[in-house]
């Protein structure tokens, strides 16, 4: 039986090349979404076997949509696609429950071998991301504890910060200063 993917980026052309990917992968893409609310709720309609996810997406970022998922469907298998090498962005995708994490740039060969080893029930993360970092990362706490780290508020400025805002567009959104939103950046950091 071909393993089911649910594909979900903000950029039509990347949902297309993957959906392309995946099924010459002799996987089967069964949906895509554009933004993680959608992916949350496709994910309740199409029961995948496995779900590609960006972060850096609209209405609700793949982190924030990894944890709603997570409440309901333990089963799911969850890689991540993503541009951000940072460790604080791999991080907080584990603790919101991935499976797997690869960064955009790498070869169509390690999103077959990320998927494999993460249907056979392996964490697979990128060789780029840096070896010193992978023991962090994967010390996610326990489960119904995801990203309890966090305050509501950090959240918020990850969430903007992975959608490509300025410290002063995030300022702007929050109604706080700057400086406030460079404070919080330095604790999501620590």
């Amino acid at each position: 039986m071909k393993t089911r993917v649910l594909v979900a980026d903000d950029h039509s052309v990347v949902l297309e090349g993957l959906r392309n990917i995946i099924e010459a992968a002799g996987c089967e893409t069964v949906g895509t979404a554009e933004d993680g609310r959608e992916l949350v709720r496709l994910v309740t309609e199409l029961k995948p076997d496995l779900v590609v996810l960006d972060i850096s997406m609209p209405v609700l970022n793949g982190v924030e949509a990894a944890r709603q998922i997570r409440m309901f469907d333990s089963a799911v298998k969850l890689l991540f696609l993503s541009m951000h090498s940072d460790p604080v962005y791999v991080r907080e995708a584990f603790r919101a429950g991935a499976n797997g994490y690869l960064l955009k740039r790498t070869a169509v060969s390690e999103l077959r071998n990320a998927i494999t080893a993460i249907m056979e029930g392996r964490v697979y993360v990128s060789p780029q991301v840096t070896n010193k970092n992978v023991d962090e990362l994967l010390a996610a706490p326990a489960a119904g504890s995801f990203g309890s780290d966090l305050t509501a508020r950090q959240r918020q400025v990850l969430q903007l910060v992975a959608e490509g805002k300025t410290a002063k567009e995030i300022a702007a959104t929050l109604n706080i200063s700057t400086k406030t939103v460079e404070f919080h950046k330095t604790s999501i950091m620590d």
